[in-house]
């Protein structure tokens, strides 16, 4: 069953609800429940806090009881997201919508973490500042649109141009029924030059090999194959996660490389002497994926203003999973410029 508390809002401004004697952070989707204001009364979800998760660790708001049941709602939609649960709500596809551009290739880059987002769309913009990079936003991490950070920053800077949450995610700036709508419709009425495709923040996990979000990124690879796209898929690598099976090459990287049916580059950061963590690569990768090694500008990328820590690490302890993630950007810019030019 849903652990569903009542709390009152005591703060707003980093949303604060107190449930019983204890005050506790929380987090709305006011897409969904509307405005929250201080003294509002409203049912929370407090699973996560109360487990302690590290990622989702706070109440999430189900439903203001103070102003939040009024709503009209929509007169006809040609959708639902999070059909068939409590919160279902109509959505516009962008897979129905009318007219714009003509069908190209356009290459995508697959993202096996949200953390790679902000590096990889940073390095695509700097290697060329006039191309248009959109988000897809698709399940194996937080479903929510709304939640990322990086997200409203990158568009603030104008280093994605768009924002779609794909099948199960929602509330991006346009909606798609499915991952290979969304990158269909990017290539085409969209308009953009090139697609990064990869979870919300936070991810799904249960420390075996198949049973995490990070597998998404083998379906999310496959339609972007389906549909001849060029397509890349950034590695999750690190010098000094604690945990073995993520340190090096992540086992959820080799795992992906192993089911793949087609083949995949897989940029990563020109070596600089001996790099184990790169001969991993090279093993995962055989005959089948070819890997890209492109040079990476860590060093301007970590006063660049956007995020430089990762599950805690800063940059200095961790400059193998943002280099892995820089050289992505770098190949879909450096791919995106070979297709403009085909």
């Amino acid at each position: 069953m849903l652990k569903l508390r009542r709390g009152i809002v005591t703060a707003t401004d980093s949303l604060r609800v107190r449930i019983g004697e204890e005050e506790r952070v929380a987090w709305a989707d006011e897409s969904l429940v509307g405005e929250i204001r201080e003294g509002d009364e409203l049912i929370l979800n407090t699973e996560a806090q109360d487990l302690g998760l590290g990622s989702g660790g706070f109440d999430i708001v189900h439903v203001n009881l103070t102003r939040g049941l009024d709503a009209p709602g929509a007169a006809e939609a040609a959708a639902l997201k999070l059909n068939y649960t409590s919160l279902q709500h109509p959505v516009e596809p962008v897979e129905a919508l009318e007219g714009g551009g003509v069908d190209r290739r356009i290459p995508g880059l697959v993202l096996s973490l949200h953390g790679q987002l902000a590096p990889a769309a940073w390095a695509a913009g700097r290697a060329r500042d006039d191309l248009r990079v959109g988000y897809i936003q698709t399940s194996g991490g937080a479903l929510p649109g709304s939640l990322s950070n990086d997200v409203a920053e990158l568009r603030r800077l104008g280093l994605i141009c768009g924002h779609i949450t794909a099948g199960a995610a929602y509330g991006g700036e346009l909606e798609a029924v499915t991952v290979v709508g969304a990158l269909q419709a990017a290539a085409g009425k969209l308009g953009w030059d090139a697609v990064i495709a990869g979870p919300g923040p936070g991810i799904v996990g249960s420390g075996t090999e198949l049973g995490h979000g990070g597998i998404e990124v083998l379906e999310v690879a496959h339609a972007s194959l389906m549909l001849g796209v060029d397509t890349l898929l950034a590695p999750r690598m690190s010098s000094s996660d604690p945990r073995p099976r993520h340190r090096g090459l992540s086992h959820h990287t080799e795992t992906v490389l192993r089911m793949l049916l087609g083949r995949v580059r897989v940029p990563a950061p020109a070596p600089r002497g001996v790099d184990s963590s790169l001969d991993e690569l090279r093993q995962a990768c055989g005959d089948r994926h070819e890997i890209w090694p492109r040079g990476v500008a860590i060093d301007e990328y970590a006063v660049s203003g956007l995020p430089t820590t990762h599950m805690g690490r800063e940059i200095a302890e961790d400059r193998l999973f943002f280099a892995a993630a820089l050289a992505s950007g770098d190949a879909l810019a450096s791919a995106t410029l070979a297709e403009l030019a085909a």
